[in-house]
Formats: structure tokens, sequence, C-alpha cells
């Protein structure tokens, strides 16, 4: 399973319009923080292992897409943070995670 980077407003809107129907999961990543890069081969982890396969995955580089890093906090009200990850389910916040947090069986027990 792999995930799409978004980098524009309107692909965010588009995937969570879609989380209305199809369960999505947004990680946000900062390519210059260490806990981050922890954090994101934690999310790899997950998804090279057996992730559901029922769910969108999406990666967001908060420096690079600062724009649409922002648009997911306003739209959902999840304070921004990064290394983050958050769970939809139609349209609505079910669970996230920050920083330490964000692990391979942590996601695991929330998504499986």
């Amino acid at each position: 399973m792999s995930y799409k980077e978004i980098t524009s407003i309107e692909e965010w809107n588009n995937v969570y319009e879609a989380s209305a129907a199809r369960p999505l999961v947004v990680f946000k990543h900062s390519t210059t923080c260490p806990v981050s890069a922890n954090a994101y081969s934690e999310f790899k982890q997950y998804l090279d292992g057996k992730p559901r396969e029922d769910v969108d995955y999406v990666l967001v580089k908060v420096i690079e897409s600062r724009p649409v890093s922002n648009q997911i906090a306003e739209d959902t009200s999840v304070k921004h943070e990064s290394p983050q990850i958050i769970y939809f389910d139609k349209k609505e916040k079910v669970w996230s995670a920050t920083h330490w947090s964000i692990t391979k069986a942590h996601i695991t027990a929330v998504l499986d």
C-alpha cells in the first residue's frame, strides 16, 4: 500500500470530501525534523506491512505545502502539529497523534 502526496488545496478538498464515503489518513511531515523523520518511518512501516485497504493515505509536507497544512487545520479544527497523523471517517476526526506517539503499533491498534 502506498500514500499520495498532496500539494494543493484543491487536492486536499478532493480527499477530504471523499472521506465522507471512504476513510482517510493524513500524515503531516516536516522534512527538516528528526522526530518527523522517525514518525514517517513508522508510518511507512505500517503501509509496508498489512495496512487497511479500505482507507486512503495521504502525505502533506508541512514546509513545502504550508497552505495545505493550514487549510487542513482550519477545515477540521485539528490544531496543526508536525509530525501529525489524523484519521478521518465520514469527514470527522476519529483519531490523531503527534510526535513520538506516531508508531506502527499505535497506527495498527487504531486502524485495525
